[in-house]
């Protein structure tokens, strides 16, 4: 895809063909598929995330510019890839762990990301939980005991107004069972002015409260972004971030490389890198597992262990997510364990069986 020449920086979040083409990141020729993507999927860039577009195709673009191959599902594709919907015993929970539960209040995020794996249920059609299916969903939480760790999702908690936010989390502090809540966002990085004062004070609560970043290019970590995530720091609010594994954005070892070490300057510690899930319209940003394997174990003991994620895989009909990452132990021909050390050299351990 070619790039434009200067083309203008939006004022507000793009969201049409139309838009894409006066930003100049499609061309005219492409409008008429991208028309067609629009039916089933919706776009939204805001300008903060706009702005750090330099060609359409590169690692930024890449990931929330509508692409004509979002019209081909590929067989091994799925409206539903992790099970939520089969998952959901009210709208607005789901429940595939024993301990934890998610709470999806809204399904409207700032941003929508090519490759997500909620891209058949999120958009502006999705809107907000009304009071009563909050209530129900509350009511839900409030009568499971075993629920000690509620986790907000959505689309993104974080679009929800402050006033909301701060209810929701006087609910949950109303509930002795409650003792954790997460929420996972994209707002720092699609819309870092959103996470102002009056959010992060939202945010603060008597429970031990996570937020987790979703980022996935070291370049989604502006000034404005390390602002929006040291207002929630500031709170004593501990940040962890989570990134997809994705073609032509971070699937080399500098590009990876960059991302962990900019997290770890903002003080976010890096926690999940997800195998990507196989939502459809998906297939152009899968990274094999084996490859990504072998793209951690390139930076084991280049990068500080601080700044190491645990690559998962979410089983594909909602058996959950399992740890994926490589493996530093062989079985030898004596039947004894040994361990491959960052250099690539066997190592036996005398005290292990294989």
């Amino acid at each position: 895809m070619a790039s434009p020449v200067n083309p203008p920086q939006p004022r507000r979040t793009l969201r049409s063909v139309a838009d894409l083409l006066a930003a100049g990141l499609i061309t005219p020729a492409q409008a008429p598929e991208l028309e067609n993507v629009a039916k089933h999927y919706a776009t939204a860039i805001p300008p903060a995330f706009a702005s750090l577009i330099e060609t359409p195709d590169d690692p930024i673009g890449r990931q929330v510019i509508p692409d004509a191959a979002e019209s081909h599902t590929d067989p091994t594709e799925d409206p539903d890839p992790i099970g939520d919907d089969a998952l959901s015993p009210v709208p607005g929970i789901v429940h595939r762990y024993a301990d934890r539960a998610l709470l999806k209040p809204l399904l409207v995020c700032p941003l929508y990301c090519r490759f997500c794996f909620r891209r058949e249920h999120v958009g502006p059609g999705g809107g907000v939980l009304d009071e009563a299916a909050l209530e129900t969903a509350l009511d839900w939480l409030r009568t499971h005991p075993d629920i000690h760790e509620v986790v907000m999702t959505g689309g993104d908690p974080l679009m929800l107004s402050p006033r909301r936010m701060r209810a929701i989390m006087q609910a949950l502090e109303g509930m002795a069972h409650i003792h954790t809540i997460r929420i996972h966002t994209r707002v720092p990085v699609a819309d870092p002015d959103r996470l102002d004062e009056e959010m992060a004070e939202a945010l603060e609560t008597t429970r031990s409260m996570w937020l987790v970043a979703h980022i996935n290019h070291a370049r989604e970590l502006t000034p404005a972004a390390r602002a929006a995530i040291r207002r929630v720091q500031a709170r004593a609010i501990p940040v962890l971030g989570q990134s997809v594994l994705l073609r032509d954005v971070n699937d080399t070892p500098e590009a990876l490389e960059a991302l962990l070490r900019a997290q770890v300057a903002a003080r976010i510690r890096p926690y999940y890198l997800h195998q990507l899930d196989p939502a459809p319209g998906t297939a152009r940003f899968h990274v094999p597992i084996r490859e990504g394997q072998r793209l951690l174990a390139s930076l084991r003991g280049r990068v500080t262990g601080i700044a190491w994620p645990t690559y998962v895989l979410d089983i594909p009909g909602g058996h959950g997510k399992v740890p994926i990452g490589p493996d530093y132990l062989r079985t030898g021909p004596d039947g004894m364990l040994g361990a491959l050390a960052p250099d690539g050299t066997l190592h036996r351990l005398a005290r292990e069986q294989g």
